[in-house]
């Protein structure tokens, strides 16, 4: 008899563990998924379009609280924990409740979800969300390009609108990130790969995403694997990276699936050493040579810059920092907070008060945040309520620490600057080295 599967998910994970693993196997069928982290995904389906002939009529997403009575009321035998970036104190928390209501609890792991690529392939990963996996990638494929290699990078999904119309996404202009809708999250993570002349691919189902990268028009010698949060690669890698953060010590062998990332790394990248604490650089160094120890270890600094200082110097101002690393990611600071420091804030101004709307709900889930506003888009409505929060708080100037300009976005009606930050690897080894050997490895010279 076939077992009636629940994968609980948050658009992601999920539905690639669907698709590589349930489509089309006869063994299981899969009766629901669930949410959460992501606002608005349940209630909706996953599309019978995506979901295969043993689904003609898709399959419901509900919301993850709900997991206790959809496991009873849907006969469910399994349940597959598939998202990532959470503590194991959670995860061991969600097998209970699955256990509790009498159900099996399952991971599904790299030799049942990775998908063989023709090209050879680079993956960036990282322990947490927010150690930097972007600013990595894009030193990777500056590197590639110098050598004259065509570099498609494949963004982990992001699916938050339309699941068919986003089955493959190709960007390789800022006008196609309008043309999907995208939420300011996806564009702070597509926008630096096409301004930098590389294309990058996103969606839903990852394997025709995959074969269309390898037939890129523009042509492809490299694939990079751009991971989300902290999860392991969707694409066997011939070269993977994992990204560690000197800023939430011990993190890296505490979170799901980080620890994962890490034990299978060929380099792990100690990123942000020139703010962190020599103790704290000791203790995720440690954790590297006892879960990794033939890892390679690049050293590397994550310096700040702005486009105008005196918008800071002596002045109140407002921080916007990423949403994603403040929120799930449990970041206390950013880059936004450093420039503050850097460059001789007087005050940093505490939004809370000022908040409206999804924003507020955001610092009700998520009361940790401090005095920083994440910067939340994955609505219109949320974009509004940004920018209504923006003009709301009293102070003298904003300074957005997000990867992309805001104001391209939401109207800042206060002077406001920009900050910026890239990978920036000190001593040795570094990034030159080892992509000259993957280079010669893969016979890519061109």
């Amino acid at each position: 008899m076939k077992k009636n599967v629940i994968i609980i998910g948050a658009a992601g994970r999920d539905f690639h563990n669907f698709n590589t693993y349930f489509r089309g196997n006869n063994l299981y069928n899969v009766v629901a998924f669930t949410a959460a982290q992501i606002p608005d995904i349940d209630g909706r389906k996953y599309p019978a379009e995506l979901a295969g002939d043993l689904y003609p009529d898709g399959i419901p997403i509900y919301a993850e609280e709900d997991l206790p009575k959809l496991i009873k009321d849907l006969q469910a035998d399994d349940c597959v924990f598939s998202y990532s970036d959470v503590p194991y104190n959670r995860v061991m928390s969600v097998s209970a409740i699955v256990n509790a209501a009498g159900a099996n609890f399952m991971l599904l792991g790299p030799k049942d979800t990775m998908l063989k690529s023709t090209k050879p392939v680079i993956a960036v990963g990282a322990v947490r969300t927010g150690c930097g996996k972007s600013q990595t990638s894009r030193r990777i494929i500056e590197l590639l390009m110098e050598r004259g290699l065509k570099v498609v990078a494949v963004r982990h999904p992001m699916p938050y609108g339309d699941l068919v119309a986003q089955k493959v996404q190709r960007f390789a202009t800022i006008a196609d990130l309008a043309k999907h809708k995208c939420t300011v999250e996806e564009m702070e993570e597509y926008e630096p790969h096409v301004v930098r002349g590389n294309v990058i691919y996103a969606g839903v189902d990852y394997e025709a995403i995959l074969r269309a990268a390898e037939q890129d028009p523009d042509g492809c010698d490299v694939v990079l694997w751009d991971g989300g949060n902290n999860d392991f690669p969707f694409y066997k890698p011939d070269l993977n990276i994992t990204v560690v953060d000197p800023h939430r010590p011990g993190h890296e062998l505490s979170y799901y699936p980080g620890e994962v990332t890490l034990r299978m790394c060929d380099v792990a990248v100690i990123n942000k050493m020139d703010s962190a604490a020599p103790e704290a650089i000791q203790i995720v160094r440690q954790s590297i040579a006892k879960v990794a120890p033939n890892a390679i270890v690049i050293d590397g600094a994550s310096p700040i810059a702005v486009d105008d200082p005196s918008v800071i110097k002596g002045k109140r101002v407002l921080v916007v920092e990423d949403g994603p690393t403040l929120t799930h990611g449990e970041m206390k600071l950013g880059a936004g907070t450093i420039a503050a420091q850097k460059f001789g804030a007087k005050e940093m101004v505490d939004p809370r008060p000022f908040t409206v709307g999804k924003l507020s709900e955001t610092f009700r889930i998520y009361p940790n945040i401090g005095t920083l506003l994440p910067a939340m888009g994955y609505s219109d409505q949320q974009l509004k309520d940004l920018e209504t929060t923006i003009a709301n708080t009293v102070c003298d100037s904003v300074v957005i620490g997000t990867p992309i300009d805001l104001k391209r976005l939401i109207k800042i009606d206060k002077p406001s600057t920009r900050v910026y930050y890239d990978l920036q690897e000190i001593g040795f080894p570094n990034f030159d080295g080892i992509i000259d050997d993957f280079v010669a490895k893969y016979n890519l010279k061109k």
